[in-house]
C-alpha cells in the first residue's frame, strides 16, 4: 500500500484521546487529521503526555473547519480512498466492511456528540459501528479508533507492519 490510511478527528474534545490516537497513528504509519474547533490546545501537556515521545513523529494535518475538511474528504474518496464514518448510529457493523485493498480514511466525531447527524445521513453506506451490547452507549474514542484501524490494517494484510 503506497498511500497512508488517514484518521480524521472532527472537533476532538479530550486531549488524552487525541494523544493516544496520535501514538497509534505513528505505530501504524497512518496520518492524523484534526478538524477545528478542538477542545484543547495542541500544546496541551495531557496531549503530549499521552503521545509521549511519538508526538513529533505524527503525520499531522490541521483543518480550520469541517466544511474545509469535507472538500478534501470527497477529493480523497474520488482518488480511491475508502471512507469509513465511525458512528454508533450505523445500521451496518464493522463485520460488513470490505476494503478491497484500498487505503481508508476513517472519521470520528467529538466524544460528546459523534459525527454530525446530517453529515451521516448524506452517505449512510459509509457508516459503520463497532458491535457491542445493546445498553452500551459507546466505547472510548481512542479504543474505537484502534479497533477500526486494526480491522482496516488486517484487511490490508498488515502491509509494512512487523
Amino acid at each position: 500500500m503506497n498511500r497512508k490510511n488517514i484518521i480524521a478527528l472532527i472537533e476532538a474534545e479530550i486531549p488524552y484521546n487525541t494523544g493516544n490516537i496520535a501514538r497509534t497513528c505513528v505505530a501504524t504509519g497512518s496520518a492524523l487529521h484534526l478538524v477545528k474547533p478542538l477542545g484543547f490546545e495542541l500544546s496541551d501537556k495531557h496531549l503530549k503526555r499521552a503521545g509521549l515521545d511519538y508526538w513529533y513523529d505524527v503525520d499531522l494535518t490541521l483543518w480550520e473547519s469541517f466544511a474545509e475538511f469535507k472538500v478534501f474528504l470527497e477529493a480523497e474518496v474520488e482518488s480511491g480512498y475508502f471512507p469509513i464514518y465511525a458512528t454508533t448510529k450505523a445500521k451496518q457493523h464493522l463485520g460488513a466492511l470490505k476494503l478491497e485493498a484500498k487505503p481508508a480514511i476513517i472519521l470520528f466525531g467529538k466524544e460528546t456528540a459523534g459525527l454530525p447527524e446530517d453529515f451521516l445521513l448524506e452517505h449512510p453506506e459509509r457508516c459503520y459501528r463497532i458491535p457491542m451490547l445493546k445498553d452500551t452507549r459507546s466505547l472510548n474514542l481512542s479504543n474505537a479508533e484502534a479497533i477500526i484501524l486494526y480491522e482496516v490494517l488486517r484487511q490490508q494484510g498488515f502491509a509494512g507492519l512487523v
